[in-house]
């Protein structure tokens, strides 16, 4: 399995493969990253922290994340970098190593995709809540493809948008098969619907 060696970018957030992430870019080390990555159009490591704060040097990651694309930027009203990146392939963490500017940097191996399989019927309900949630998500959601019969494309944008624990957003981004993400998300979903 080949490896690449990205800058990373821990966040109190899970990134889902084609799914859009807004961030405020502030710190120089961010900074310089954007630059590089927007220079050379390559991507960068989204990874949920473990232990740390988004601020802290260094940060300690969990070992699976998601590459980022960067498909827009803007000045903020604040004067800050506003960027948008897309979620790409996920990858495993083999070595993390901090840089002389505070940046992490790992050498990664990436995650094979997950196979196409068609959103089964006993899922549709999944899907129907989807398409409506969109319709409402604003503007961050009008230019992402939308492919309501692909069960790990259903299953990533409701992981990402359902008011779950980053904790479980990190579980369901590490399992292997749509089908298992869908059968947790409908119990989760239960569950926010008894609370």
């Amino acid at each position: 399995m080949d490896t690449l060696t990205i800058p990373l970018f821990p966040l109190n957030t899970v990134l889902f493969p084609g799914g859009p992430i807004p961030l405020r870019i502030f710190e120089p080390r961010y900074l310089e990253m954007v630059s590089h990555c927007v220079k050379k159009q390559t991507p960068f490591g989204v990874c949920l922290l473990r232990a740390g704060q988004e601020t802290e040097t260094p940060a300690a990651p969990y070992e699976i994340g998601t590459l980022a694309t960067i498909v827009d930027w803007h000045t903020l009203p604040d004067g800050l970098l506003g960027i948008v990146a897309e979620g790409g392939d996920r990858f495993t963490i083999k070595e993390t190593k901090l840089q002389s500017n505070q940046l992490l940097t790992a050498e990664i191996a990436l995650i094979p995709g997950e196979p196409l399989i068609d959103l089964p019927s006993k899922y549709a309900k999944l899907g129907h809540l989807l398409s409506e949630i969109i319709e409402d998500a604003g503007p961050l959601y009008a230019t992402v493809q939308r492919h309501f019969d692909d069960a790990s494309w259903v299953s990533y944008r409701l992981a990402e948008i359902l008011p779950l624990d980053t904790v479980v957003k990190q579980y369901l981004l590490e399992m292997s098969s749509p089908l298992t993400r869908l059968t947790h998300l409908q119990s989760a979903l239960r569950n926010l619907f008894d609370a």
